[in-house]
């Protein structure tokens, strides 16, 4: 399968594209990374609910633990907070775990140690103690799995200093922030997708190598434009790319930018893109309220990009409510593709 902009096109594969191209699912690409890590650093191991002998209950851990055995890869009771305290105190004394979550709704119970023992310990220590841990798993709404199972915690984590905050879209994001995640000296939360997992999309050669990694802080220009930018995160950045086909067709040229790295967030990227283009756009899945499209608000009208603008920022967000269970509701609670179309043509003044 050949995949454009998330999407996968069946009806253009030939023996010769199938040659030429390379793909991975997100699943696949989050593998591959704490593979390679693994590897490349016996200090570095995995535990969680289910990651070990179920090869984790998104599949994400599959393999490893039949390579690594159980002092690399390790089963926990379901006790978020009592895990989460584990792993941390083994990254203080010097190992660099890898802490699944089956949902980040769960990190929850475990988010004292998440904000005050992970994020605070190396300014509280004067820099003498860092903590090198990865916090992992899905985040954000799935499908049918309620209020409990469906928040966006970009916006918790990303409030917090001490700790990196990272967002992948795709296969390449979700591998390269991983590793780069893993090799990091803070404490880093890679809030993933459960409905991309088995998405296949295009990898570079670049990334396929062992030294791949995607750089912590740098937001990524998918699809170049010149009348308007948006700013995603997560699975909406496929949305934002489905948008802007649509609109090319109706003549409005939209830049896309995959906001990636949530904290640092990478600001200088929109602005460039804001003076080039007047008019911005965020979407994200999240509630509205002091929310990561909230925030990129707050800092374009701060900053010099504020004298660009033609128009008022939009934001298009989740509702602001709790997930509903029913499809028909949560459909309507989460950003959809007519919605950045519209909020599009409000800014463009082209309704």
């Amino acid at each position: 399968f050949l995949v454009v902009n998330g999407l996968i096109d069946i009806w253009n594969v030939t023996p010769q594209t199938c040659f030429m191209r390379s793909s991975l699912t997100v699943r696949d690409a989050l593998n591959q990374a704490m593979d390679e890590e693994l590897e490349r650093d016996e200090r570095v191991f995995l535990l969680g609910e289910e990651v070990a002998q179920y090869d984790g209950a998104y599949k994400i851990s599959r393999g490893l633990w039949k390579k690594y055995g159980d002092k690399r890869i390790m089963d926990t009771p379901i006790s978020e907070m009592g895990f989460a305290g584990i792993a941390v105190g083994s990254a203080m004394a010097g190992l660099r775990p890898i802490c699944e979550f089956m949902t980040f709704n769960f990190s929850m119970q475990a988010i004292d140690q998440v904000i005050n023992s992970a994020a605070k310990t190396c300014y509280m220590s004067a820099g003498l103690v860092t903590v090198p841990i990865v916090f992992r798993g899905p985040n954000g709404s799935s499908a049918g799995v309620a209020a409990q199972h469906s928040q966006c915690f970009a916006a918790w984590y990303g409030h917090c200093p001490g700790l990196k905050v990272l967002s992948p879209w795709n296969a390449e994001d979700a591998k390269g922030l991983l590793k780069a995640a893993i090799r990091d000296d803070n404490p880093v939360v890679l809030l993933e997708n459960e409905l991309m997992y088995g998405v296949p999309f295009e990898i570079s050669e670049e990334a396929q190598s062992k030294d791949f990694v995607v750089p912590i802080g740098k937001a990524k220009i998918e699809r170049p434009g010149s009348q308007i930018t948006l700013v995603s995160h997560s699975r909406p950045v496929g949305h934002c790319l489905e948008a802007a086909n649509v609109l090319a067709k109706e003549g409005i040229d939209c830049e896309v930018i995959n906001l990636r790295s949530i904290r640092p967030m990478d600001i200088e990227t929109i602005e460039a893109s804001v003076v080039k283009t007047n008019h911005l756009v965020t979407v994200e899945g999240g509630w509205p309220q002091f929310g990561v499209g909230a925030e990129i608000c707050a800092k374009i009208m701060e900053g010099p990009a504020f004298n660009y603008l033609d128009a008022p920022v939009v934001r298009v967000t989740g509702a602001d409510v709790p997930m509903p269970y029913a499809k028909i509701l949560e459909d309507n609670c989460i950003p959809q593709v007519k919605d950045i179309i519209f909020s599009v043509k409000k800014t463009l003044n082209v309704l």
